[in-house]
């Protein structure tokens, strides 16, 4: 069966054969094509997982914020949750803070929060700042929403 093939029909198996190669130091027999494809979504995906707990994260800050008779426990529990997994993949993926300091990767993950978060509390967008009034320092701070309230 030719490499791509394989890639093709059977992922799973197609990993656990590229694996093999690997192990076994067999290079010519490498899918090489779809290594670097595989290998560069994985970078991806675990920076799409980041901004996905930030985002989550900076909408119930928003929710907080702006309707905090509404707050509740699970609002707090999906907060501190947000921020250990956030914490877990900067451990895991240190190299992913780099996206944190970026303004315009938070300002997208922010944009998305701020319409969930009019969404959820059924107050109208405009009520929401346009671009994100936390600082990355504020966002991970388990302290900082008492300030808010």
């Amino acid at each position: 069966m030719a490499k791509a093939e394989l890639y093709d029909q059977d992922f799973l198996e197609w990993t656990q054969q590229q694996a093999e190669y690997l192990k076994k130091g067999l290079w010519a027999e490498l899918d090489v094509e779809h290594l670097v494809e595989e290998l560069e979504a994985l970078g991806r995906s675990e920076q799409k997982e980041l901004g996905s707990y930030l985002q989550v994260l900076m909408m119930h800050l928003l929710k907080s914020q702006y309707q905090p008779e509404q707050r509740t426990e699970s609002w707090n529990n999906t907060l501190s949750n947000c921020r250990d997994k956030i914490q877990d993949c900067l451990e895991d993926t240190p190299s992913l803070r780099r996206f944190l300091q970026d303004v315009e990767w938070v300002e997208k993950y922010y944009r998305r929060a701020r319409r969930d978060a009019a969404k959820e509390t059924q107050k109208p967008l405009e009520i929401f700042p346009n671009e994100c009034p936390y600082t990355i320092e504020q966002i991970l701070d388990p302290n900082f929403l008492s300030s808010l309230v």
